[in-house]
């Protein structure tokens, strides 16, 4: 079961985006809330860069899980954007600010991520692709750190 504690940062799995900050909204968020609210925040490095904004978020839907925030960055008026993939499990929630922080990521090391381009994206349900992903970022896959939730949930029964 996932704790909904205000307390609590992190999700069971590990696999959530942190929230800091004291800002408490008036109705579902920040610990429930429609990705919709996440739509244009902006992401800040660990270096204090502003390196793009959350244009999606991406479902596992099978799963039932969030896959991926897709960050936009670089290009003008969406022209020329880069894509990039980020794991959920990447991001804080930084509630007073309304933005996303990569904690662990440096602008020159997102610069440098693998990317796409809104005409060409990757197969992102491809273990392969998402692996690398993970990895880059320094993160266990999604669908690893669930499995490994759910069987050991399965092994205390």
């Amino acid at each position: 079961m996932i704790n909904l504690d205000p307390n609590m940062q992190q999700s069971a799995s590990g696999t959530g985006a942190q929230i800091v900050g004291n800002t408490m909204a008036d109705g579902p968020g920040p610990f429930v809330m429609a990705a919709a609210t996440l739509d244009g925040n902006k992401v800040f490095t660990s270096d204090g860069e502003h390196v793009g904004k959350i244009t999606e978020i991406m479902l596992d839907v099978r799963g039932g899980r969030i896959a991926y925030a897709v960050l936009s960055s670089g290009g003008f008026l969406g022209m020329g954007d880069s894509l990039h993939a980020i794991p959920w499990g990447a991001l804080t929630l930084d509630t007073d600010e309304k933005c996303f922080h990569l904690l662990d990521m440096t602008a020159d090391r997102i610069k440098n991520a693998p990317g796409f381009d809104k005409d060409h994206w990757p197969s992102m349900a491809d273990p392969q692709w998402g692996s690398s992903v993970h990895e880059y970022y320094n993160r266990q896959p999604y669908w690893m750190a669930t499995r490994d939730v759910v069987e050991g949930d399965v092994r205390d029964l």
